[in-house]
Protein backbone atom coordinates (compact mmCIF):
# COMPACT_ATOMS: atom_id res chain seq x y z
CA UNK A 1 0.00 0.00 0.00
CA UNK A 2 1.33 2.93 -1.05
CA UNK A 3 0.86 4.99 2.30
CA UNK A 4 2.74 5.95 5.06
CA UNK A 5 2.80 3.24 8.14
CA UNK A 6 0.19 5.22 10.01
CA UNK A 7 -2.42 5.14 7.04
CA UNK A 8 -1.55 1.28 6.03
CA UNK A 9 -2.55 0.19 9.62
CA UNK A 10 -5.71 2.33 9.70
CA UNK A 11 -4.37 4.97 11.92
CA UNK A 12 -7.04 7.70 13.44
CA UNK A 13 -7.02 11.20 12.87
CA UNK A 14 -8.30 13.60 15.19
CA UNK A 15 -9.79 17.03 14.36
CA UNK A 16 -8.78 19.92 16.20
CA UNK A 17 -11.86 19.87 18.00
CA UNK A 18 -11.33 16.35 19.42
CA UNK A 19 -7.58 17.09 21.00
CA UNK A 20 -7.54 19.28 24.56
CA UNK A 21 -4.67 21.02 25.52
CA UNK A 22 -2.47 23.78 27.19
CA UNK A 23 -2.24 27.29 26.58
CA UNK A 24 -0.55 27.77 23.39
CA UNK A 25 3.61 28.12 23.50
CA UNK A 26 5.64 29.76 21.06
CA UNK A 27 5.74 28.08 17.84
CA UNK A 28 9.36 27.60 16.11
CA UNK A 29 10.58 25.57 13.06
CA UNK A 30 11.38 21.91 13.04
CA UNK A 31 14.30 21.41 14.33
CA UNK A 32 15.61 19.67 11.10
CA UNK A 33 15.56 22.67 9.46
CA UNK A 34 13.67 23.18 6.01
CA UNK A 35 14.24 20.62 3.15
CA UNK A 36 15.61 21.60 -0.06
CA UNK A 37 14.18 21.10 -3.41
CA UNK A 38 10.20 21.36 -3.01
CA UNK A 39 7.16 24.04 -3.15
CA UNK A 40 6.48 25.29 -0.08
CA UNK A 41 2.71 26.13 0.80
CA UNK A 42 0.45 27.11 2.89
CA UNK A 43 -1.62 24.65 4.53
CA UNK A 44 -4.67 24.57 7.08
CA UNK A 45 -4.18 21.94 9.16
CA UNK A 46 -7.53 19.44 9.83
CA UNK A 47 -6.36 16.38 11.93
CA UNK A 48 -3.63 14.89 13.35
CA UNK A 49 -2.24 10.86 12.70
CA UNK A 50 -0.74 8.43 15.04
CA UNK A 51 2.81 9.52 14.12
CA UNK A 52 1.75 12.66 15.04
CA UNK A 53 1.92 14.71 11.35
CA UNK A 54 -0.86 17.04 10.73
CA UNK A 55 -2.86 16.01 8.07
CA UNK A 56 -3.93 18.90 5.19
CA UNK A 57 -5.70 18.97 1.83
CA UNK A 58 -3.89 20.11 -1.40
CA UNK A 59 -5.01 20.03 -5.02
CA UNK A 60 -7.29 16.81 -4.26
CA UNK A 61 -4.71 15.10 -2.16
CA UNK A 62 -4.10 14.31 1.33
CA UNK A 63 -0.61 16.04 3.06
CA UNK A 64 0.70 14.87 5.81
CA UNK A 65 2.28 17.82 7.32
CA UNK A 66 5.77 17.07 9.39
CA UNK A 67 5.65 19.16 13.17
CA UNK A 68 2.19 20.78 12.23
CA UNK A 69 -1.17 19.67 14.59
CA UNK A 70 -4.79 20.18 14.14
CA UNK A 71 -6.25 23.83 13.87
CA UNK A 72 -2.84 25.11 12.54
CA UNK A 73 -1.90 27.32 9.46
CA UNK A 74 1.73 26.79 8.24
CA UNK A 75 4.03 27.25 5.54
CA UNK A 76 5.87 23.69 4.56
CA UNK A 77 8.03 22.59 2.08
CA UNK A 78 7.06 19.25 0.46
CA UNK A 79 9.58 16.57 0.97
CA UNK A 80 7.90 13.74 -0.96
CA UNK A 81 5.30 13.33 -3.33
CA UNK A 82 3.10 9.76 -4.42
CA UNK A 83 0.06 9.23 -6.22
CA UNK A 84 -2.02 9.20 -3.08
CA UNK A 85 -0.68 11.07 -0.58
CA UNK A 86 2.26 13.90 0.00
CA UNK A 87 4.77 14.91 2.68
CA UNK A 88 5.81 18.12 3.88
CA UNK A 89 7.78 19.59 6.53
CA UNK A 90 6.69 22.50 8.54
CA UNK A 91 8.79 25.75 7.76
CA UNK A 92 6.69 28.07 9.80
CA UNK A 93 3.68 28.10 11.94
CA UNK A 94 1.57 31.20 11.05
CA UNK A 95 -1.58 30.35 13.02
CA UNK A 96 -1.08 28.09 16.33
CA UNK A 97 -2.79 25.58 18.28
CA UNK A 98 -3.88 25.73 21.47
CA UNK A 99 -2.46 22.43 22.29
CA UNK A 100 1.11 23.15 21.03
CA UNK A 101 4.21 23.33 23.54
CA UNK A 102 7.47 23.91 23.14
CA UNK A 103 9.33 20.64 22.70
CA UNK A 104 11.35 20.12 26.10
CA UNK A 105 14.47 17.92 24.24
CA UNK A 106 16.99 19.59 22.17
CA UNK A 107 16.91 17.27 19.67
CA UNK A 108 13.18 16.49 19.22
CA UNK A 109 12.59 17.22 15.36
CA UNK A 110 15.61 15.17 14.52
CA UNK A 111 15.58 12.01 16.78
CA UNK A 112 13.69 9.72 16.07
CA UNK A 113 12.71 8.53 20.13
CA UNK A 114 10.01 11.22 20.57
CA UNK A 115 7.49 12.01 18.03
CA UNK A 116 4.54 14.13 20.27
CA UNK A 117 6.81 16.49 22.90
CA UNK A 118 5.41 19.29 20.82
CA UNK A 119 2.24 18.46 21.51
CA UNK A 120 0.21 18.94 25.41
CA UNK A 121 0.13 15.68 27.34
CA UNK A 122 -3.35 15.68 27.32
CA UNK A 123 -3.92 16.11 23.85
CA UNK A 124 -1.93 13.51 23.36
CA UNK A 125 -3.69 10.96 25.78
CA UNK A 126 -6.93 11.93 23.55
CA UNK A 127 -5.55 11.21 20.24
CA UNK A 128 -4.48 7.73 21.47
CA UNK A 129 -8.50 7.26 22.94
CA UNK A 130 -9.99 8.18 19.68
CA UNK A 131 -7.36 6.11 17.90
CA UNK A 132 -8.52 2.83 19.97
CA UNK A 133 -12.00 3.73 19.46
CA UNK A 134 -11.86 4.19 15.83
CA UNK A 135 -9.45 1.29 15.33
CA UNK A 136 -12.18 -1.03 17.49
CA UNK A 137 -15.02 0.63 15.37
CA UNK A 138 -13.70 0.51 11.70
CA UNK A 139 -11.58 -2.81 11.67
CA UNK A 140 -13.90 -4.61 14.35
CA UNK A 141 -17.46 -2.86 14.13
CA UNK A 142 -17.10 -2.83 17.65
CA UNK A 143 -17.92 0.23 20.51
CA UNK A 144 -16.93 -0.63 24.35
CA UNK A 145 -20.14 -0.27 26.57
CA UNK A 146 -17.72 1.38 29.01
CA UNK A 147 -14.34 3.81 27.77
CA UNK A 148 -12.06 3.48 30.71
CA UNK A 149 -10.20 6.05 32.58
CA UNK A 150 -6.86 6.57 31.02
CA UNK A 151 -3.99 5.65 32.66
CA UNK A 152 -1.27 8.23 32.79
CA UNK A 153 1.93 8.48 34.78
CA UNK A 154 5.14 9.94 34.48
CA UNK A 155 6.02 11.77 31.14
CA UNK A 156 9.64 12.33 31.18
CA UNK A 157 12.24 10.41 32.71
CA UNK A 158 9.97 6.95 32.42
CA UNK A 159 11.66 4.75 29.73
CA UNK A 160 13.44 2.04 31.37
CA UNK A 161 14.09 0.20 28.65
CA UNK A 162 15.68 1.35 25.57
CA UNK A 163 17.77 0.30 22.49
CA UNK A 164 20.83 2.06 21.70
CA UNK A 165 22.05 2.33 18.25
CA UNK A 166 26.01 2.81 18.18
CA UNK A 167 28.15 4.24 14.99
CA UNK A 168 31.50 5.24 14.89
CA UNK A 169 31.45 8.02 12.40
CA UNK A 170 34.50 9.84 11.97
CA UNK A 171 33.10 12.86 10.65
CA UNK A 172 30.76 13.67 13.34
CA UNK A 173 33.90 13.58 15.78
CA UNK A 174 34.13 10.00 16.97
CA UNK A 175 31.32 7.65 17.91
CA UNK A 176 27.24 7.94 18.19
CA UNK A 177 25.52 6.82 20.88
CA UNK A 178 21.77 7.00 20.15
CA UNK A 179 18.31 6.80 19.02
CA UNK A 180 18.02 7.05 15.05
CA UNK A 181 17.19 9.77 13.44
CA UNK A 182 13.72 10.44 12.20
CA UNK A 183 13.04 8.04 9.82
CA UNK A 184 16.55 7.50 8.84
CA UNK A 185 19.29 4.82 9.51
CA UNK A 186 21.32 7.23 10.96
CA UNK A 187 22.28 7.81 14.24
CA UNK A 188 20.96 11.15 16.02
CA UNK A 189 23.60 13.45 17.33
CA UNK A 190 22.24 13.14 21.23
CA UNK A 191 23.65 15.37 24.40
CA UNK A 192 20.70 13.79 26.61
CA UNK A 193 17.38 12.26 26.27
CA UNK A 194 14.04 13.59 28.35
CA UNK A 195 12.27 10.27 28.33
CA UNK A 196 15.41 7.91 29.72
CA UNK A 197 16.05 7.91 33.79
CA UNK A 198 18.28 11.28 33.83
CA UNK A 199 20.77 8.67 35.25
CA UNK A 200 20.86 7.08 31.73
CA UNK A 201 20.72 10.12 29.88
CA UNK A 202 23.89 11.22 31.64
CA UNK A 203 25.72 8.48 30.55
CA UNK A 204 25.43 9.21 26.68
CA UNK A 205 28.61 10.87 26.09
CA UNK A 206 30.52 8.90 28.94
CA UNK A 207 29.21 6.03 26.58
CA UNK A 208 30.61 7.18 23.51
CA UNK A 209 34.12 7.88 24.93
CA UNK A 210 34.36 4.41 26.53
CA UNK A 211 33.33 3.14 22.89
CA UNK A 212 35.65 4.97 21.11
CA UNK A 213 38.36 3.42 23.22
CA UNK A 214 38.04 0.03 22.66
CA UNK A 215 39.72 -2.11 19.91
CA UNK A 216 36.21 -3.40 19.18
CA UNK A 217 34.50 0.24 18.70
CA UNK A 218 33.32 -1.13 15.05
CA UNK A 219 31.77 -4.44 16.12
CA UNK A 220 29.61 -3.36 18.79
CA UNK A 221 26.51 -1.74 17.06
CA UNK A 222 24.06 -1.63 19.88
CA UNK A 223 23.45 -0.93 24.28
CA UNK A 224 20.65 -2.41 25.23
CA UNK A 225 19.26 -0.23 28.30
CA UNK A 226 17.72 -1.97 31.93
CA UNK A 227 17.01 0.19 34.80
CA UNK A 228 15.34 -1.72 37.48
CA UNK A 229 15.50 -1.74 41.37
CA UNK A 230 18.70 -2.86 42.92
CA UNK A 231 17.61 -6.03 44.64
CA UNK A 232 18.99 -7.71 47.71
CA UNK A 233 17.74 -11.00 48.93
CA UNK A 234 18.50 -12.20 52.46
CA UNK A 235 18.92 -15.67 51.97
CA UNK A 236 17.55 -18.81 49.80
CA UNK A 237 14.04 -19.73 49.04
CA UNK A 238 12.69 -22.54 50.68
CA UNK A 239 11.34 -24.16 47.17
CA UNK A 240 14.17 -23.30 45.14
CA UNK A 241 17.60 -24.29 46.77
CA UNK A 242 20.48 -22.02 46.09
CA UNK A 243 18.39 -18.96 44.38
CA UNK A 244 18.50 -15.93 46.54
CA UNK A 245 15.09 -15.80 48.26
CA UNK A 246 13.04 -14.95 51.37
CA UNK A 247 10.64 -16.02 53.64
CA UNK A 248 7.40 -16.91 53.63
CA UNK A 249 5.07 -14.30 54.35
CA UNK A 250 7.84 -11.91 53.92
CA UNK A 251 8.94 -9.45 51.01
CA UNK A 252 10.83 -10.98 48.45
CA UNK A 253 13.66 -8.74 49.24
CA UNK A 254 13.81 -5.02 49.88
CA UNK A 255 15.25 -2.62 47.23
CA UNK A 256 17.93 -0.37 48.16
CA UNK A 257 17.55 3.31 47.44
CA UNK A 258 17.91 4.64 43.92
CA UNK A 259 18.26 2.34 40.94
CA UNK A 260 20.38 -0.06 39.18
CA UNK A 261 21.25 0.52 35.61
CA UNK A 262 22.59 -2.52 33.63
CA UNK A 263 23.90 -1.65 29.85
CA UNK A 264 24.69 -4.80 27.39
CA UNK A 265 26.74 -4.67 24.91
CA UNK A 266 26.37 -6.26 21.70
CA UNK A 267 29.87 -7.72 20.73
CA UNK A 268 30.06 -8.87 17.44
CA UNK A 269 33.91 -10.22 18.42
CA UNK A 270 35.24 -10.90 22.02
CA UNK A 271 36.60 -8.50 24.02
CA UNK A 272 40.72 -8.41 24.61
CA UNK A 273 42.23 -8.03 28.22
CA UNK A 274 42.70 -4.23 27.42
CA UNK A 275 39.06 -3.85 25.95
CA UNK A 276 37.61 -5.93 29.30
CA UNK A 277 39.71 -3.45 31.98
CA UNK A 278 38.34 -0.54 30.01
CA UNK A 279 34.83 -1.65 30.71
CA UNK A 280 35.45 -3.09 34.17
CA UNK A 281 36.76 0.76 35.11
CA UNK A 282 33.48 2.05 33.62
CA UNK A 283 31.48 0.33 35.41
CA UNK A 284 33.12 0.55 39.21
CA UNK A 285 33.28 4.63 38.02
CA UNK A 286 29.33 4.88 36.29
CA UNK A 287 27.72 2.25 38.88
CA UNK A 288 26.48 0.06 36.54
CA UNK A 289 26.16 -3.45 35.41
CA UNK A 290 27.77 -4.16 32.03
CA UNK A 291 26.63 -7.43 30.08
CA UNK A 292 27.90 -8.90 26.60
CA UNK A 293 25.54 -10.23 24.10
CA UNK A 294 27.65 -12.01 20.94
CA UNK A 295 24.95 -13.58 19.27
CA UNK A 296 20.62 -13.56 20.37
CA UNK A 297 18.81 -12.32 23.05
CA UNK A 298 19.44 -15.23 25.23
CA UNK A 299 23.10 -15.33 24.49
CA UNK A 300 23.34 -12.02 27.02
CA UNK A 301 25.90 -12.70 30.27
CA UNK A 302 26.85 -10.92 32.97
CA UNK A 303 30.41 -9.45 32.66
CA UNK A 304 30.85 -7.13 35.76
CA UNK A 305 28.54 -6.04 38.85
CA UNK A 306 28.25 -2.35 39.60
CA UNK A 307 30.90 -2.01 41.56
CA UNK A 308 33.45 -3.64 38.68
CA UNK A 309 33.72 -6.93 40.08
CA UNK A 310 34.08 -9.84 37.51
CA UNK A 311 31.16 -11.66 37.46
CA UNK A 312 31.04 -15.28 38.74
CA UNK A 313 27.38 -15.93 36.93
CA UNK A 314 24.65 -14.19 36.10
CA UNK A 315 23.21 -14.84 39.53
CA UNK A 316 25.56 -12.09 40.61
CA UNK A 317 23.02 -9.57 38.87
CA UNK A 318 20.83 -7.15 41.45
CA UNK A 319 18.45 -6.01 38.23
CA UNK A 320 14.90 -6.65 39.44
CA UNK A 321 11.45 -4.65 39.56
CA UNK A 322 9.04 -4.86 41.87
CA UNK A 323 5.15 -5.48 42.31
CA UNK A 324 4.26 -4.13 45.70
CA UNK A 325 0.95 -4.19 45.62
CA UNK A 326 1.39 -7.91 44.84
CA UNK A 327 4.19 -8.48 47.25
CA UNK A 328 6.08 -9.77 43.86
CA UNK A 329 9.77 -9.40 43.14
CA UNK A 330 10.63 -9.97 39.30
CA UNK A 331 14.64 -10.49 38.88
CA UNK A 332 15.11 -10.18 35.07
CA UNK A 333 17.45 -9.86 32.55
CA UNK A 334 18.17 -6.67 30.55
CA UNK A 335 17.15 -8.71 27.04
CA UNK A 336 14.15 -9.66 28.49
CA UNK A 337 10.95 -8.15 28.07
CA UNK A 338 9.58 -6.13 30.52
CA UNK A 339 7.59 -2.88 30.37
CA UNK A 340 9.40 0.08 29.27
CA UNK A 341 7.57 1.94 32.00
CA UNK A 342 8.07 0.15 35.36
CA UNK A 343 5.70 3.16 37.06
CA UNK A 344 2.70 1.99 34.65
CA UNK A 345 3.36 -1.44 34.31
CA UNK A 346 2.59 -1.35 38.29
CA UNK A 347 -0.98 0.36 37.44
CA UNK A 348 -1.79 -1.50 35.08
CA UNK A 349 -1.25 -5.24 36.68
CA UNK A 350 -3.46 -3.90 38.99
CA UNK A 351 -5.76 -2.89 36.89
CA UNK A 352 -6.17 -5.84 34.68
CA UNK A 353 -6.78 -8.39 37.75
CA UNK A 354 -9.42 -5.82 39.29
CA UNK A 355 -11.08 -6.39 35.40
CA UNK A 356 -9.97 -9.83 35.76
CA UNK A 357 -11.66 -10.20 38.77
CA UNK A 358 -10.24 -14.08 39.72
CA UNK A 359 -11.33 -15.58 42.49
CA UNK A 360 -9.90 -17.96 45.21
CA UNK A 361 -10.47 -21.67 43.97
CA UNK A 362 -10.67 -20.66 40.19
CA UNK A 363 -8.51 -21.73 37.01
CA UNK A 364 -6.86 -18.69 35.22
CA UNK A 365 -4.46 -18.83 31.91
CA UNK A 366 -2.20 -16.26 31.19
CA UNK A 367 -1.16 -16.37 27.45
CA UNK A 368 2.28 -14.54 26.29
CA UNK A 369 3.62 -14.67 29.98
CA UNK A 370 7.00 -14.16 29.45
CA UNK A 371 8.31 -13.61 33.02
CA UNK A 372 5.11 -13.82 34.82
CA UNK A 373 4.43 -10.33 34.96
CA UNK A 374 0.74 -11.14 35.26
CA UNK A 375 0.81 -14.34 36.41
CA UNK A 376 2.52 -14.33 39.66
CA UNK A 377 0.10 -11.37 41.00
CA UNK A 378 -2.74 -13.50 40.16
CA UNK A 379 -1.71 -16.66 41.93
CA UNK A 380 -2.14 -14.07 44.64
CA UNK A 381 -5.48 -14.29 43.79
CA UNK A 382 -6.80 -17.29 41.97
CA UNK A 383 -6.05 -20.95 42.95
CA UNK A 384 -4.07 -21.63 39.94
CA UNK A 385 -2.64 -19.91 37.45
CA UNK A 386 -0.99 -21.43 34.13
CA UNK A 387 1.49 -18.91 32.61
CA UNK A 388 1.93 -19.95 28.45
CA UNK A 389 4.68 -18.67 26.48
CA UNK A 390 6.44 -19.43 23.03
CA UNK A 391 10.14 -18.70 24.75
CA UNK A 392 11.57 -21.46 26.60
CA UNK A 393 13.97 -18.94 28.08
CA UNK A 394 11.59 -16.88 29.15
CA UNK A 395 9.39 -19.98 30.75
CA UNK A 396 12.29 -21.22 32.46
CA UNK A 397 13.16 -17.61 34.20
CA UNK A 398 9.58 -17.57 34.87
CA UNK A 399 9.34 -20.90 36.70
CA UNK A 400 12.12 -19.07 38.46
CA UNK A 401 10.67 -15.93 39.41
CA UNK A 402 7.64 -17.94 41.31
CA UNK A 403 10.26 -20.18 43.20
CA UNK A 404 11.78 -16.73 44.22
CA UNK A 405 8.61 -15.41 45.41
CA UNK A 406 7.08 -19.09 47.03
CA UNK A 407 4.36 -19.17 44.34
CA UNK A 408 5.86 -22.67 42.76
CA UNK A 409 2.87 -24.60 43.89
CA UNK A 410 0.22 -22.48 42.48
CA UNK A 411 1.70 -21.90 39.23
CA UNK A 412 2.46 -24.07 36.08
CA UNK A 413 4.50 -22.48 32.99
CA UNK A 414 4.31 -24.19 29.78
CA UNK A 415 5.86 -23.71 26.47
CA UNK A 416 3.48 -23.26 23.51
CA UNK A 417 3.55 -21.07 20.35
CA UNK A 418 0.59 -19.40 20.30
CA UNK A 419 0.80 -17.87 16.55
CA UNK A 420 0.03 -21.46 15.55
CA UNK A 421 -1.76 -23.42 17.93
CA UNK A 422 -5.88 -23.29 17.62
CA UNK A 423 -8.43 -25.12 18.82
CA UNK A 424 -7.35 -28.70 19.35
CA UNK A 425 -4.34 -27.37 21.47
CA UNK A 426 -6.11 -24.92 23.44
CA UNK A 427 -9.14 -28.22 24.47
CA UNK A 428 -6.07 -29.60 25.30
CA UNK A 429 -5.15 -27.84 28.34
CA UNK A 430 -8.34 -27.78 30.00
CA UNK A 431 -11.33 -25.89 31.05
CA UNK A 432 -10.16 -22.06 32.65
CA UNK A 433 -12.23 -20.06 34.44
CA UNK A 434 -10.95 -16.71 32.90
CA UNK A 435 -7.78 -15.82 30.86
CA UNK A 436 -5.50 -13.09 30.61
CA UNK A 437 -4.00 -12.25 26.88
CA UNK A 438 -0.92 -10.08 26.48
CA UNK A 439 0.62 -10.82 23.39
CA UNK A 440 3.33 -8.93 21.18
CA UNK A 441 1.79 -6.28 18.16
CA UNK A 442 0.79 -9.00 15.83
CA UNK A 443 -1.93 -9.90 18.69
CA UNK A 444 -3.42 -13.14 19.16
CA UNK A 445 -5.25 -14.61 16.23
CA UNK A 446 -5.32 -17.86 16.48
CA UNK A 447 -6.32 -17.16 20.56
CA UNK A 448 -9.23 -15.43 19.80
CA UNK A 449 -10.30 -18.02 17.24
CA UNK A 450 -9.63 -20.84 19.68
CA UNK A 451 -11.44 -19.12 22.62
CA UNK A 452 -14.45 -18.19 19.85
CA UNK A 453 -14.94 -22.30 19.11
CA UNK A 454 -14.56 -23.09 22.84
CA UNK A 455 -17.63 -25.40 23.83
CA UNK A 456 -16.84 -24.58 27.64
CA UNK A 457 -15.78 -20.76 27.35
CA UNK A 458 -14.10 -18.28 30.10
CA UNK A 459 -16.43 -16.08 31.86
CA UNK A 460 -14.09 -13.34 31.48
CA UNK A 461 -11.00 -12.22 29.42
CA UNK A 462 -9.02 -9.63 29.61
CA UNK A 463 -6.75 -8.34 26.56
CA UNK A 464 -3.60 -6.45 27.17
CA UNK A 465 -2.36 -4.82 23.41
CA UNK A 466 0.58 -3.22 22.08
CA UNK A 467 -1.42 -2.73 18.66
CA UNK A 468 -5.22 -1.34 18.80
CA UNK A 469 -5.12 -2.58 15.32
CA UNK A 470 -4.48 -6.17 16.28
CA UNK A 471 -6.39 -5.76 18.69
CA UNK A 472 -9.34 -4.46 16.95
CA UNK A 473 -8.92 -7.89 14.68
CA UNK A 474 -9.15 -10.48 17.24
CA UNK A 475 -12.07 -8.14 19.39
CA UNK A 476 -14.08 -8.69 16.55
CA UNK A 477 -13.45 -12.72 16.40
CA UNK A 478 -14.30 -13.21 20.20
CA UNK A 479 -17.66 -11.00 19.87
CA UNK A 480 -18.96 -11.51 16.27
CA UNK A 481 -17.81 -14.88 16.01
CA UNK A 482 -17.41 -15.88 20.30
CA UNK A 483 -20.62 -14.43 21.24
CA UNK A 484 -18.96 -12.35 23.82
CA UNK A 485 -19.30 -8.75 24.84
CA UNK A 486 -16.85 -5.70 24.95
CA UNK A 487 -17.38 -4.92 28.13
CA UNK A 488 -14.89 -1.98 28.37
CA UNK A 489 -11.75 -0.52 26.70
CA UNK A 490 -9.33 2.24 27.15
CA UNK A 491 -5.82 3.25 26.43
CA UNK A 492 -2.66 2.91 29.07
CA UNK A 493 0.36 5.72 28.27
CA UNK A 494 2.81 3.39 28.68
CA UNK A 495 4.70 5.26 25.96
CA UNK A 496 4.36 9.28 27.30
CA UNK A 497 5.81 11.79 23.90
CA UNK A 498 5.75 8.95 21.69
CA UNK A 499 2.77 7.58 19.25
CA UNK A 500 3.08 4.60 20.61
CA UNK A 501 -0.90 3.34 21.63
CA UNK A 502 -1.20 0.49 24.57
CA UNK A 503 -4.27 -0.79 25.57
CA UNK A 504 -6.48 -2.60 27.67
CA UNK A 505 -10.16 -4.53 26.99
CA UNK A 506 -12.44 -6.37 28.33
CA UNK A 507 -14.47 -8.91 27.18
CA UNK A 508 -17.65 -10.23 29.47
CA UNK A 509 -20.10 -14.01 29.47
CA UNK A 510 -21.36 -14.69 26.06
CA UNK A 511 -24.85 -12.97 25.27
Amino acid sequence: MNAPPSVAAGAAHVSAQGAGGAAGAPAAAARSGAPHGGPTLELEVASIDLEANGVAHHDGKVVFVRGALPGERVRATLVRSKPRFEVAQTVEVLRESHARVVPRCPHFGVCGGCSMQHLDADAQLAIKQRALEDQLWHIGRLRPGIVLRPLAGPRWGYRYRARLSVRHVPKKGGVLVGFHERASSYVADMHECHVLPPRVSALLLPLRDLVGGLALRERLPQIEVAVGQIQRAPGPSPDAPGLPGHAPGQPAGAPDSGLLVALALRVLDAPGAADRARLLEFAAREGVELWLQPAGPDSVTLLCTREGRPARSDDDSGLAYRLPEFDVTMPFRPTDFTQVNHRINEVLVSRALRLLDAQPGERVADLFCGLGNFTLPLARRAGEVIGIEGNAALVARARRNAAFNGLSARTDFRTANLFEEGAPQWRALGRFDRVLIDPPREGALEVARALADDAAPPRRIVYVSCNPATLARDAAILVHQGGYTLEAAGVVDMFPQTSHVESIAVFGPRS
